[in-house]
């Protein structure tokens, strides 16, 4: 269905579930802050079993940690936790409300204008794109950059208004991460305004850089986490289906690959798992998964063309821009040649990003403000492509929502993500980038 092929009224409350969709209710989500390092630890322990969800990566002495708990195992939780001192404080009673509030759709909806009051399904994200590459057609191309596990395309647009030989390239994806619906929603914004925005600061960004932005990266874990799971993760790859009974765990949860923890940079050094029931499943090898192995091709082939400058991820949540190198912090971040730019860059961007709604953004390496990663996408992009202005958003909020972020902050997000990025983009030329 094209977005302008009909006129709908719909009148229903429309959620994409079906007989199979796991039900969240009357699941809790607890939070704790730990008071010292021995606290870290003991978290992190339970962490490692992959009995319960954690929603934080992040473990670290006065941080929230988030962690979703089975209902009939909510007493017990919190019961263990005060034993060994820690506070469990319950943040949210019923999981299962806010997933059904990210899934409502507006009573009146008009299909043949695409919004952005509510989350979009894989296939009206990929209609969309098509409509307005035949809207735009001296500008926009749709890319395809290959194919996921289960055979969908890895579907993006190109935008390109003045067509040079050697183009200044940028490169913007989302999606790696399944549940974070925010994020594709930020890139379908950020598309539209670069299309239709009339803000000069906007129409400069547009116009100077050709744009290749895939919306969603893992198009299988995204479509699932609308259709059976929605607190869905990783890739759909089948390949390590084993049993997670020893963790209390659903057998599915072996059913996938992070894929940000797939790449070739230092595989499997830090910050992942070799366990396929975990939520870090790094894979078997580096590369192992289609979509991973579709970036890094296309990355490549964007150096061949011309000046490809920029790769920035979009995840959530955290409120953080995040510099490479993820496994390294302290003295050690200037692995990163240009680390000063890339920090000087992102602090002005958070700055910035920080006018509109005082929404406040950190800015580090991952290990530095959040944990310690290897194998992302972004940091095999820096340290073995060499693109030179990588960084990671961690989009809202953070925490109280987590990765079920209500519709009506899309908008808001989104806004204050344009102006850091076209704040990012001016500093990134007076430094002379481009």
């Amino acid at each position: 269905m094209k977005f302008k092929s009909k006129l709908l009224l719909v009148l229903i409350l429309a959620v994409y579930v079906n007989a199979e969709y796991i039900s969240y209710k009357d699941y809790k989500v607890f939070n704790i802050i730990p008071k010292t390092e021995e606290d870290v630890d003991i978290i992190k322990s339970i962490h490692k079993e992959n009995k319960y969800i954690f929603w934080s990566d992040k473990i670290k002495v006065d941080s929230d940690v988030k962690i979703m708990v089975k209902p009939d195992e909510a007493s017990d939780f919190k019961n263990y936790a005060e034993s060994i001192g820690l506070n469990a404080k319950l943040v949210i009673q019923n999981v299962q409300s806010f997933i059904d509030a990210q899934l409502k759709r507006p009573l009146v909806r008009n299909s043949q204008q695409y919004n952005w009051d509510y989350y979009q399904t894989l296939e009206e994200i990929y209609d969309w794109m098509d409509e307005i590459a035949e809207e735009h057609p001296d500008v926009v191309t749709i890319i395809d950059l290959g194919r996921s596990v289960e055979g969908r395309v890895i579907k993006g647009v190109k935008i390109d208004y003045k067509k040079k030989e050697k183009p200044v390239i940028g490169f913007y994806e989302g999606g790696l991460h399944a549940r974070e619906w925010i994020s594709p929603a930020t890139l379908t914004w950020l598309i539209n305004e670069f299309l239709n925005s009339n803000d000069r600061k906007v129409r400069e960004l547009a116009e100077n850089v050709v744009w290749h932005i895939v919306p969603v990266t893992n198009p299988d874990g995204y479509k699932y986490s609308f259709t059976d799971n929605r607190m869905w993760r990783k890739n759909r790859n089948t390949a390590n289906f084993t049993s997670c009974a020893q963790w209390n765990l659903d057998d599915d949860m072996s059913n996938g690959v992070d894929l940000n923890r797939n790449f070739g940079y230092l595989w499997m050094t830090t910050g992942a798992s070799q366990n396929p029931c975990a939520q870090t499943f790094a894979g078997p090898v580096a590369f192992s998964e289609p979509e991973s192995i579709a970036i890094a091709n296309y990355i490549l082939g964007l150096q061949r063309e011309g000046n490809l400058v920029y790769y920035i991820g979009f995840h959530s949540y955290s409120h953080m821009i995040l510099i490479p190198y993820s496994h390294v912090k302290g003295a050690d971040v200037l692995e990163a040649d240009n680390y000063g730019d890339l920090f000087e860059i992102a602090v002005k961007g958070a700055e910035k990003l920080k006018e509109r709604y005082n929404t406040t953004y950190s800015v580090g390496t991952s290990a530095d403000i959040l944990y310690e990663v290897t194998g992302s996408g972004f940091d095999w992009v820096k340290g073995a492509a060499r693109v030179p202005l990588v960084f990671l958003f961690e989009l809202r909020d953070l925490g109280e929502y987590g990765f079920l972020l209500p519709p009506e902050q899309i908008i808001p997000n989104n806004k204050e993500v344009m102006d850091a990025l076209v704040e990012m983009d001016k500093v990134a030329r007076q430094i002379g980038y481009y």
